[in-house]
């Protein structure tokens, strides 16, 4: 299996999944924040055609995940897995058109149960985050190794942290320094929201959990989601370097103008 972001931000994010043969992988796009043309011209700089994803899953109705997926979805017919909540969030926002459900084209999946799309298996998980029904997921290929994503979340659970230490490698949001934040032109109602149980994780809420990942399995990371306005490269840079160079896990930081190119997961580590 491999992976790949068109792009982490509050600007837009999408993730790209492809697991099997060459010759019929399984490509999967996770959320769709971008306009058509910019997601397809970002698909060419990663080499892959629109027509050839498989599907969308969405993991909340926030813009910068969701503006994309619908319009994307017509103009390719490529089916969109989400949850009820967030199907009826899409609709308030006319997103979409209730009639959209009658194509076929909309999978309305349970937060909670495992879902097949060709050869990846996905194992969604609710989270803390101010949306409708928001997950986040495992992405298990058939060769058993597993990639978790966690951003837009404002608080570490259990159960989160639990599905989380399966993976062996894992896209995890490093959103905002807190003092940056606190100290930053933001209205007093959006550093409330961001730092909140409902918002985003903090650098060090990520590096919390990154010490609580302690099963032995993980081994590369990518930060992800991190603020242009509240946060620092460099800042993330070091107090990941901290948590997970004594463990041997290397990591990298996606970025919202150019995503993170793809990294394959094999059994022998990772390549380029």
């Amino acid at each position: 299996m491999k992976f790949a972001s068109l792009g982490s931000g509050s600007e837009g994010n999408c993730w790209l999944f492809e697991c099997g043969a060459e010759k019929a992988p399984t490509r999967l796009m996770v959320d769709c924040g971008f306009a058509v043309k910019e997601t397809v011209a970002r698909l060419e700089r990663v080499g892959i055609d629109p027509q050839a994803v498989d599907a969308i899953v969405v993991t909340h109705e926030h813009g910068d995940h969701i503006g994309g997926v619908f319009k994307f979805s017509r103009k390719f017919g490529t089916p969109v897995y989400l949850t009820h909540g967030t199907w009826r969030a899409a609709l308030r926002s006319r997103l979409t058109e209730p009639d959209y459900l009658e194509t076929g084209r909309v999978v309305l999946i349970d937060s909670h149960s495992p879902i097949q799309i060709k050869k990846l298996t996905l194992h969604p998980f609710p989270v803390p985050h101010d949306a409708a029904e928001p997950i986040q997921m495992l992405i298990e290929s058939s060769a058993g190794f597993i990639t978790g994503i966690l951003t837009d979340c404002g608080s570490a659970t259990a159960h989160l942290v639990g599905m989380l230490n399966r993976a062996h490698a894992l896209i995890l949001e490093s959103n905002h320094c807190p003092e940056m934040l606190s100290n930053s032109p933001y209205p007093p109602s959006l550093k409330k929201r961001v730092s909140g149980d409902y918002g985003h994780l903090s650098n060090q809420v990520a590096c919390d959990i990154l010490k609580r990942l302690t099963s032995g399995n993980l081994r590369f990371v990518v930060a992800a989601h991190l603020s242009k306005t509240t946060n620092c490269k460099d800042v993330v840079q070091q107090m990941w370097h901290e948590v997970l160079s004594p463990r041997g896990i290397g990591f990298d930081i996606a970025c919202q103008e150019a995503g993170f190119a793809w990294r394959s997961l094999d059994p022998t580590g990772f390549a380029a």
